[in-house]
């Protein structure tokens, strides 16, 4: 049987973890006496006196999210997004110095505020140090913990988001400034609630946080560099209130006072004189997620609002963005937060969340005392995840993508894997898989995804479905996302292995299964009438649904599953599960005869989305042809025919484009596969830094979903793929298209895939080398090569 111990692989294995193995923890939450209903913050502190130096080792969590300091200082954030029977605590070493110390955690309980993403028990904070000898010291019920409500911060509507969580609006007046230090009056005794648990051992459970250790670590905390932030525009205004509605016009720009505002990202101070507004328009010239602090001095009774936009708008109702650098006539809408000085020196207004985007605006509006401004500081916050794997090319198009698509990724890489960070903040499985199969080809850090899956995993409801996004406290189910999950599992097991943990999920991905075959018509195809069934943003589709739904089955979604049962049977295979192989086949074998019956059409030579056949889409050739279920050669190349001759046919958007690449590889056309990257070689054209949501007018303009093509770049275009679970063996089978020389060096779970390609007018020549022990094949023109593990090999195969 696992311990938690097991789970615990960064702590030492001794006594002072005993306690550990015991379902109940020794050390209780606490929450604050009479703070009334969410939302509201408040601080908690414990005082105490280290006879000697040593380092004490915390393990901290809260409901819903804190923030935790010594001696003043912050030392981090959490707890790790989850939700109530996966509630992640962080493990903190602080170094004590012999002396008084304080301990303060800052926690926030927002209620039906609160982001959708942002699971909750009841509010509360538990700090448990690893020795029990330290707990009359440190341990929460078990040592007088104090705690006092932090007034002055007011909840405000994050529209144009949502779901995002409130903004806040801080009354510096009502503030309890030095609160991080423990000072301060208002101060009481703590109340003890319920005991710590442990969800790996605990039984008989009520309503309680179940504890596991964070997966993922701390997210990246650094400064944004002064000379990223550039005010572009500064003008005075007569209000704030309808500013949304002013234009930006560069005419009213005031150049003699640019230059100050410039500075102050920088620690150059800008004096607001008494009785002035100022509207400040800042560029980042990328798109970052920060957390934003505004330090002041004086302007009693000022107003300041900052706020932030991923673009300015043509219009005021906020539809079109036009190019993204430019701000010349057009409108900024933004979310962002307030921040009402008192007059006191060196105010530091901090938010509780971060914000997202390119621009800021800064709004200024004194009264009787001028407002000095000593500094806009800016900390950049997001999963570590960086580009370890190489692309080049000759064609500087491609090359151009890789990093707007890479900073979407990055952007929407969190405590999970995130839609947009400006709009939603949410995982959808849909939008993670290819987030997922991005960052299996970029990284060997693959920690987020698994998270990910298992986020998946826990989200199940009774019908056996995976919830759509996860965590949220806001449930909503699209079948067919649950389909992509499988794909997530199937993906993990190809290019990294681990048969445990694939195993453990195949048994949420077998109910999966069985919810759809229960949905099995007479005529032997599913037929879901219920629920939001969402395919794609096409834009001529309702809600990302086609046509023809209400009549009937959907032949976009049997062909779904038929692609789901084929990449869940390949999973089973590999874990030895036989029967499971066999039975998925012969489902599979039989769907794939009665959707041939009902949704092909002899006369156009492709699948309909309906049984009337009044709509047609490239997403159902391509779910036929990925399924390999449909592989007669005379079908396939009537379906690489409609796909390049048919103009009717509903186009797959930035998401589902992923599928169409795919089967451009298959069906060897990948003159198609360099068309459709339009949308992406156009990104510097509108200035845009990340890759957007859908085409133009797009909502948001960072989707993780649009890093998509790095991965075709490594698997597609370098032909870089495994040949086997696991990655235990390579295939190679280049689709260069018009790119005449190309290379890449292949992050791989034994070392790296390094490949340099140059084609001529009748030859392709190239060096491959493959990590030790990792045997592959090399394929092009017709004509395959057997590759040896930790050799370099030359490739020269001539044209027939």
């Amino acid at each position: 049987m696992r311990t938690l111990i097991d789970y615990l692989p960064f702590v030492e294995r001794d006594k002072t973890l005993e306690w550990y193995a015991k379902g109940q923890w020794p050390f209780h939450w606490i929450a604050g006496m009479d703070m009334g209903p969410p939302p509201y913050v408040a601080a908690y502190r414990r005082i105490f006196t280290m006879d000697r130096q040593r380092t004490v080792r915390v393990h901290v969590s809260a409901d819903e999210r804190y923030e935790l300091y010594l001696d003043g200082r912050m030392i981090g954030r959490g707890s790790e997004r989850g939700d109530a029977a996966n509630w992640y605590f962080e493990t903190y070493d602080l170094p004590l110095r012999a002396g008084e110390h304080v301990i303060v955690a800052k926690v926030w309980s927002l209620g039906e505020m609160a982001p959708y993403a942002q699971m909750s028990v009841r509010h509360g904070f538990i700090c448990a140090p690893q020795d029990q000898s330290d707990a009359a010291m440190i341990g929460t019920g078990t040592s007088a913990w104090q705690s006092r409500r932090i007034d002055g911060i007011t909840f405000t509507d994050p529209r144009p988001a949502f779901g995002t969580g409130a903004n806040v609006r801080i009354d510096a007046a009502a503030f309890p400034w030095g609160f991080e230090a423990g000072g301060g009056e208002g101060w009481r005794d703590a109340a003890k609630a319920h005991a710590g648990t442990n969800g790996i051992f605990r039984n008989e459970i009520g309503s309680q946080h179940l504890m596991r250790p964070a997966v993922l670590g701390p997210m990246l905390d650094q400064p944004i560099a002064a000379d990223s932030l550039t005010a572009r525009y500064v003008a005075a205004i007569e209000s704030t209130p309808e500013l949304h509605k002013v234009a930006v016009r560069l005419a009213d720009n005031l150049p003699g006072e640019q230059t100050q505002w410039n500075g102050l990202a920088g620690g150059g101070a800008v004096v607001v004189p008494r009785r002035t507004r100022r509207r400040i328009i800042f560029d980042l010239n990328n798109y970052f997620c920060a957390y934003p602090e505004l330090v002041v001095s004086k302007g009693k009774g000022s107003r300041v609002s900052l706020k932030w936009a991923e673009s300015l708008f043509v219009e005021p109702e906020a539809r079109n963005k036009a190019n993204r650098d430019e701000i010349e006539g057009k409108y900024f809408l933004g979310v962002g937060d307030e921040f009402l000085p008192d007059g006191g020196d060196h105010r530091s207004f901090k938010t509780l969340w971060w914000q997202a985007g390119r621009y800021l605006q800064l709004c200024v509006e004194t009264t009787d005392e001028p407002l000095t401004i000593h500094r806009l500081h800016l900390r950049e916050t997001r999963y570590p995840l960086e580009m370890e794997s190489r692309f080049t090319s000759d064609d500087r198009r491609i090359n151009d993508v890789i990093p707007p698509a890479f900073r979407s990724l990055q952007m929407c890489a969190h405590e999970t894997y995130l839609d947009c960070p400006y709009y939603e903040q949410l995982m959808y499985s849909g939008d993670s898989r290819l987030a997922g199969l991005t960052t299996l080809v970029a990284t060997r850090d693959d920690a987020l995804l698994r998270k990910c899956i298992e986020q998946f995993d826990y989200s199940r409801t009774p019908s056996g479905l995976t919830q759509s996004r996860y965590p949220s406290r806001v449930r909503q189910v699209l079948a067919p996302f649950s389909l992509f999950w499988i794909s997530m599992i199937h993906d993990y097991a190809l290019w990294r292995g681990d048969a445990d943990f694939v195993s453990a999920r195949m048994r949420g991905a077998r109910s999966v299964i069985e919810w759809y075959l229960g949905k099995l018509n007479r005529d032997g195809l599913v037929e879901i009438g219920e629920g939001w069934n969402f395919t794609d943003w096409v834009p001529c589709w309702t809600e990302g649904v086609h046509p023809g739904m209400e009549y009937g089955p959907s032949g976009i979604m049997n062909l779904h599953l038929i692609y789901a049962l084929s990449q869940a049977a390949a999973v089973e295979q590999w874990l030895g599960e036989t029967e499971l192989v066999q039975r998925y086949r012969r489902l599979s074998a039989r769907l794939t005869a009665r959707v041939a019956e009902t949704f092909w059409d002899d006369r156009r030579g492709l699948f309909a989305d309906d049984i009337r056949k009044t709509s047609f889409s490239e997403h159902a050739q391509c779910l036929a042809v990925l399924s390999g279920a449909f592989d007669d050669p005379r079908r396939l190349r009537h379906i690489r025919q409609g796909l390049i001759e048919s103009s009717d046919l509903a186009r797959t958007t930035i998401s589902y484009t992923h599928y169409l690449f795919e089967t451009y590889r298959r069906l060897d056309w990948m003159e198609g596969f360099f068309q459709r990257m339009r949308t992406w070689f156009e990104l510097p054209a509108r200035g845009m830094r990340t890759t957007p949501e859908w085409p133009e007018p797009t909502r948001s303009d960072c989707h993780g979903w649009g890093a998509h093509p790095i991965h075709h770049f490594f698997a597609t275009i370098l032909g870089i793929r495994p040949a086997e679970m696991g990655f235990g063996k390579v295939s190679i089978t280049p689709g260069l298209g018009t790119i005449k020389q190309a290379s890449g060096r292949l992050v791989h779970p034994k070392g790296w895939i390094e490949i340099d390609l140059a084609t001529e007018a009748r030859s392709l020549r190239g060096v491959v080398t493959l990590p030790e022990g990792v045997d592959g094949s090399f394929s092009f023109g017709g004509q395959t090569q057997g590759l040896t593990g930790g050799k370099k090999h030359q490739i020269e195969i001539m044209r027939s």
